[in-house]
């Protein structure tokens, strides 16, 4: 048997996984800090709530594993978060509005495989349910920029409307019938470029050509947010994308209005918007998200409205992007700040690690008593600021020997005071 994964999917040893805990932390202590709280779901639903109408579309069922349980009930693998939180509102009636969750887990798509997407991948979402005010989205703006300023990476936030791109496809000629297809077209023009678009939109969608040179040049104006907005406007009128985009640029001023911002996924009503590198070193988005009022009235159908809006932030892009921006740069290999190593003291040494990690320090020994060498060459390699040696000498003293593995400064402690030190280091 040839050992193999399935294709599309990985396995992430530890420098890897440490480097991607370490953006999940800033994920939730930023969405915590906004007041969300967390949800978790199932990877499986019901293929009849992942099919619906009011969910993703034709498109995104084109990528969705389907299975049967043993019963014979058709399930289905989540292709997003949304949906199956769009479910849990819909099952619980009683929630506060306006409610606030995130939720980080892994979906699943069969689509096509390039840098940066793969057939099993994260998503980190954050979601407000009950707001229909621009100030909702503002929050997530914020979120976004939050996040990407202490992950560390240069990103650019572009920003539409669906109403306003709806409108546009309209006004220039296209049929009404016609403008979901020539906006899951559109969608590509960061993915394959101007040309490409206006090929598929005249060969396959059936778009005149003069009809998709005019959509192509207001979609793709040049200049300032007013500037975009003026000349799109003059081909909109009294459009309530364009007044919901002039409130949000009016009170933040780091976002780029894109036209030509489309989301493919059909339940989005409103806003809609993409995170990228400046550098564009990673062509997909790092984050993305938008308004979508009606997926979740249209799946409870009690009549009410659940106005709802959300982003999804991409952790495996976003390591991808890192690990591009830090390319020949040591990466943390372990989790361990402190190794013990014993010098033929292997019970007080235990003893003393077990104290250690009593006060919430991470600690490590080596459980085959190696050398001493041995124990410095492996503790330096992997990255470890401190080392604690236990010997017979220490231990007639009634002391420990720390030494800095970063500085090179060595100095004897007794336990406790060695403890303090390390606490006061690495925790407080």
């Amino acid at each position: 048997m040839e050992l193999k994964r399935a294709k599309g999917t990985r396995d992430f040893l530890p420098e890897e996984k440490i480097s991607r805990n370490e953006v999940v932390d800033i994920l939730k202590g930023t969405f915590e800090r906004y007041g969300f709280n967390p949800l978790e779901t199932p990877s499986l639903e019901m293929m009849d709530v992942l099919g619906s109408k009011y969910a993703g579309g034709a498109e995104i069922l084109k990528e969705t594993f389907n299975l049967k349980d043993q019963g014979g009930r058709e399930l289905g693998l989540r292709y997003d978060l949304t949906v199956p939180f769009a479910r849990v509102i819909a099952m619980n009636k009683g929630l506060r509005m306006p409610f606030k969750r995130y939720a980080i887990d892994r979906v699943f798509r069969d689509g096509p495989l390039k840098l940066g997407r793969y057939r099993e991948f994260w998503q980190c979402d954050v979601d407000v349910v009950g707001c229909n005010s621009f100030v909702a989205e503002v929050e997530l703006f914020n979120i976004a920029k939050d996040v990407f300023s202490e992950i560390g990476l240069d990103v650019v936030i572009k920003v539409n409307d669906r109403r306003l791109l709806d409108a546009v496809i309209e006004n220039v000629g296209v049929d009404k019938d016609q403008v979901n297809e020539v906006i899951l077209v559109i969608d590509k023009l960061e993915k394959v470029g101007v040309e490409a678009v206006k090929k598929e939109l005249i060969d396959s969608v059936g778009i005149d050509v003069k009809v998709c040179d005019l959509l192509l040049e207001i979609v793709l104006c040049k200049g300032s947010n007013q500037d975009k907005l003026k000349i799109v406007s003059n081909s909109v009128k009294n459009n309530e994308g364009f007044n919901n985009l002039d409130k949000i640029f009016s009170e933040v001023d780091f976002l780029e209005f894109s036209p030509s911002l489309a989301r493919g996924l059909t339940y989005y009503t409103g806003t809609v918007f993409e995170v990228f590198l400046k550098d564009r070193k990673v062509r997909s988005s790092l984050s993305a998200g938008g308004r979508y009022d009606k997926l979740i009235g249209d799946l409870v159908g009690d009549g009410r409205e659940y106005p709802a809006v959300g982003i999804s932030f991409g952790l495996d892009v976003i390591n991808e992007a890192l690990k591009i921006k830090n390319e020949g740069k040591e990466s943390k290999k372990t989790v361990v700040d402190i190794y013990v190593v014993s010098i033929g003291c292997s019970d007080e040494s235990r003893k003393i690690v077990q104290k250690f990690r009593s006060g919430k320090l991470k600690v490590d020994i080596d459980l085959l008593e190696r050398g001493v060498s041995k124990n410095l060459d492996y503790a330096s390699k992997a990255g470890i600021k401190y080392v604690v040696f236990v010997g017979k000498k220490e231990l007639e003293a009634k002391k420990v020997k720390l030494k800095n593995m970063v500085s090179g400064d060595e100095k004897m402690l007794t336990v406790n005071e060695c403890f303090k030190f390390l606490t006061n280091e690495l925790i407080h």
